[in-house]
């Protein structure tokens, strides 16, 4: 199976976007299932076995929050 390349990619999306992309992927998780999401023109299927974190960063520039899914192919 081929490799895939390395990626980071950060999508902006507007306040009702995000809204309900976190509303299908609660949904997703509460229910045990896969989620698929499409971001920056590539479709992901994040797998129910997958594990979850919320991440706080602070710096010179501001605060972040990352909500994060990971797995391995």
């Amino acid at each position: 199976m081929a490799r895939k390349p390395s990626r980071d990619v950060e999508k902006t999306y507007t306040r009702a976007q995000f809204v309900a992309k976190l509303r299908r992927f609660a949904d997703s998780v509460e229910s045990g299932e896969a989620f698929t999401i499409q971001i920056g023109g590539e479709r992901l299927r994040v797998p129910a076995r997958a594990t979850f974190n919320i991440e706080h960063e602070r710096g010179s520039d501001g605060e972040e929050i990352e909500f994060q899914m990971k797995w391995t192919s």
